[in-house]
């Protein structure tokens, strides 16, 4: 066996070790270089200037820490095949390959139906057909159909390699320390018992600090007001350039991007149409901001309001609140907005709208973290916790938005 590596200088990590063979192929495929041209935190920057880092960096940070988990679970007695540390290293390098620019931007406007997870899959069952196999225990980890569930865990699931390096990272290249979790103590803290992970006790307040953190990460950074507001606008703004181009109006766009502007794509036609994957595969940020460059000129004024309102950072205003915002205010907003710029009150929608956005940070039902107590008894979290706020994550907040064009 070689032990040939090549290393990789991470600022958040530090040196990365990339095992020639397998793993290193993986790291060099087109597919996954694809992911440095995606931005890891969509349009965050808008709020933190900072946040330009990519997915292919999150992947080699959550390869990084799964090389560290497996060395302490293995350290600690549990036998783990080469074969197996391997794939499971695979399957975390890969776990991200089917995203598209923007986060999850896409799922919402030219694809319907389709998540980045099961293009991941795809794009992982295409890459072992050309590498003759090799990633066939990967997928099987992957889809959680090896008899080892615990490696599942590991790359989805309440204390997966994913989470523990995107809320460290994003922590750091944002600038919000209240993200930084102690992610090397959780990882020294975990066991496995009946094929299931777990922290040992000693590591709950560290458990404390990393679902705290993921709390404020996701409402100070990933659900920013400013940062969904401007979401909401690109969402808005390739609705409109959707429904142009299916009326046949001609508009400027990448090969890749025409093909899902100028095409219905529906979760059954992108399973059975094997242009669909070879179009996404050649989807990255600049195909939408060169797109949107050029909309800045277009003469549907929707089209072009918004446009210049992504590349000038023209934002839409936001209002937040814990009650639905009222149809007589949704509509004053929008018969103004239609008046003012020109449009029809159909078309003042793509400039005023309203939604709402749920989320827990914890749930004990979705495989919750249990703790292992030095008497070989295992609680969960929730219930092993003294912190208080242990119910409040558990807790579904929900928050109503209504964003809408400036009046300059």
């Amino acid at each position: 066996m070689s032990y040939e590596r090549k290393i990789i200088n991470d600022p958040v990590f530090g040196f990365i070790n990339i095992p020639k063979g397998l793993l290193y192929d993986l790291v060099r495929h087109p597919l996954l270089q694809r992911l440095t041209r995606i931005k890891q935190v969509g349009l965050s920057s808008v709020v933190y200037p900072g946040a330009q880092h990519t997915r292919f960096q999150h992947s080699l940070g959550a390869f990084y820490l799964m090389q560290e988990a497996l060395l302490h679970l293995t350290a600690k007695g549990n036998f783990i095949f080469d074969s197996e540390a391997e794939a499971v290293e695979a399957a975390i390098l890969l776990h991200d390959i089917g995203h598209g620019p923007f986060s999850h931007v896409l799922e919402h406007t030219i694809v319907r139906g389709v998540s980045h997870e099961e293009i991941s899959l795809l794009l992982m069952e295409r890459i072992n057909r050309e590498m003759n196999g090799a990633l066939t225990l990967a997928i099987q980890i992957f889809r959680d159909e090896y008899p080892k569930r615990f490696l599942h865990q590991l790359v989805s699931g309440q204390l997966d390699m994913d989470r523990l390096d995107y809320l460290r990272r994003d922590s750091y290249y944002t600038g919000v320390i209240e993200g930084n979790i102690g992610s090397a103590r959780i990882i020294k803290m975990l066991d496995v018992r009946d094929d299931h992970l777990v922290v040992e006790a000693k590591g709950i307040y560290s458990i404390e600090n990393f679902l705290t953190a993921r709390r404020l990460m996701y409402w100070q950074v990933y659900l920013h007001k400013t940062s969904v507001a401007y979401e909401r606008m690109l969402v808005n703004t390739l609705l409109r350039a959707k429904e142009l181009a299916l009326q046949s109006e001609e508009l400027f766009a990448s090969p890749a991007l025409r093909f899902f502007l100028y095409h219905d794509i529906d979760r059954e036609r992108f399973l059975s149409d094997e242009r669909c994957l070879e179009h996404f595969i050649a989807l990255d940020d600049s195909d939408i901001w060169t797109s949107l460059k050029v909309w800045c000129h277009h003469p549907d004024k929707v089209l072009s309001t918004l446009s210049q309102g992504m590349v000038n950072r023209q934002l839409f205003k936001v209002e937040v609140s814990d009650e639905p915002f009222g149809e007589e205010r949704i509509e004053s907003l929008r018969r103004a907005t239609a008046e003012r710029v020109g449009v029809s009150r159909e078309e003042a929608r793509y400039l005023v709208c309203s939604f709402q956005i749920e989320r827990n940070m914890y749930s004990s039902a979705d495989e919750g973290i249990d703790i292992l107590y030095r008497d070989g008894t295992i609680r969960n979290v929730a219930d092993a916790s003294d912190m208080f706020n242990i119910a409040l994550l558990s807790k579904k907040v929900r928050k109503h938005y209504i964003v809408y064009l400036r009046d300059k």
